[in-house]
């Protein structure tokens, strides 16, 4: 694994744009010299590097499986800040095994060890059209020559026709309250592969589905009965809504993409259950619900709150280093877990985002950042393997 410098492409904004990165601006703070998607860098991996993470993704994977059915079978949802009043139906659609689509696993890895588990977005993973559609062409048109890990536009289509599904359309849903539109392209893309795959699609945005209180049935502006979404919207935001109850109650009679227990892995509660469950594995970092234990004596922790989003809320204690950022999360409460720097290439520090489509690893995209902490001022990087 390196970092290498390679000339931007002289028309790449416009290119990037017009595949679908056009939040690229709006996404990205303003005042930032070093724009969102950076291809005047790029990382290379050899092949041996890019199978052996394969391997790790989709191990660690299982082991969130394998969480949450331990979350289940031990009734620990409490520990994850679940609501009481939406716990039995989070229990029931794990139960059920309702169908899922994607996650994102956000990795520490430098090349010369085993990649370390920082979180796993596995409800509303973003990145998605920047990691599979928008570096693969990067890739095509400057390095034709060279591969790289990314099978996330194809398994994506298999994995649609793969489900079974109730009659009538997708509704594909975003929110209004996304003033960047990073949300409404990523909704678009998903609704793209699913059209790819054969599937009759409808956009709409969560402030325009209604309920029919006669039929009870959400359904949309045409008042088509919806049955089956896929949203970009959190669970943890959808359970806090007026409408919380119709969706708890409608679990059985729709499909949502992601499922409602995604709830059990999408909440950074899941390191410190893996922990325990899985004690020195080589592709965890120790991390606990009741403190910092041994760590504050050690190597330091992060303390992270179990529903955060973009670095905030974050604080890091280590020997040498105290950071803080600023936020809103945490009423839920936190985990904390070991302190383990990002890789310094050139100054700047990667995280990997390793995609699952279904159970499968599908593909890598990177975010940098020039501090200890990935938030909304990381750029994007793309990627090649070579060799």
């Amino acid at each position: 694994m390196r970092r290498e410098s390679s000339r931007p492409r002289d028309d790449w904004a416009a290119v990037i744009e017009s595949q679908g990165l056009a939040f690229h601006r709006s996404a990205h703070p303003e005042g930032l010299t070093r724009p969102y998607w950076d291809e005047s860098v790029h990382y290379v991996f050899t092949m041996d590097e890019v199978l052996a993470l394969e391997s790790q993704v989709e191990e660690l994977h299982g082991m969130c499986l394998d969480a949450a059915e331990y979350v289940v079978a031990h009734d620990r949802l409490a520990d994850l800040g679940i609501p009481p009043e939406c716990r039995a139906a989070v229990a029931q659609s794990w139960r059920r095994r309702d169908p899922h689509l994607f996650g994102r696993f956000d990795l520490r890895y430098d090349g010369t060890g085993p990649a370390k588990l920082l979180e796993y977005n596995a409800d509303t993973p973003t990145s998605l059209v920047e990691s599979s559609v928008v570096q693969w062409f990067w890739l095509r048109d400057v390095f034709p020559a060279d591969d790289q890990w990314n099978s996330v536009h194809e398994r994506l289509i298999d994995r649609w026709r793969s489900l079974t599904l109730p009659t009538g359309p997708v509704h594909f849903a975003w929110t209004n309250a996304d003033e960047t539109g990073e949300e409404a392209m990523t909704t678009g893309y998903l609704q793209e592969t699913a059209e790819q795959a054969g599937l009759t699609t409808v956009a709409v945005a969560m402030e325009d589905i209604g309920w029919d209180a006669l039929n009870r049935r959400f359904v949309d502006m045409e008042h088509r009965v919806m049955r089956t979404v896929c949203k970009l919207y959190p669970w943890e935001w959808i359970v806090a809504e007026p409408f919380a109850p119709h969706a708890l109650a409608q679990q059985v009679s729709m499909t949502w993409i992601e499922p409602l227990w995604k709830m059990l892995l999408s909440n950074k509660a899941l390191l410190a259950v893996l922990w325990e469950m899985f004690p020195g594995h080589p592709n965890l970092l120790p991390a606990y619900f009741d403190g910092p234990r041994e760590l504050a004596g050690t190597s330091g922790y992060v303390r992270k709150p179990l529903l955060g989003r973009e670095g905030a809320s974050m604080r890091i204690a280590a020997p040498g280093v105290e950071v803080e950022t600023e936020g809103g999360y945490g009423a839920e409460g936190f985990v904390y877990q070991e302190f383990a720097p990002l890789p310094d290439f050139d100054g700047w520090r990667p995280v990997l985002g390793a995609w699952v489509v279904e159970d499968e690893a599908a593909g890598l995209g990177i975010r940098e950042t020039s501090g200890l902490i990935t938030d909304d001022t990381s750029s994007f990087v793309p990627h090649r393997i070579h060799g």
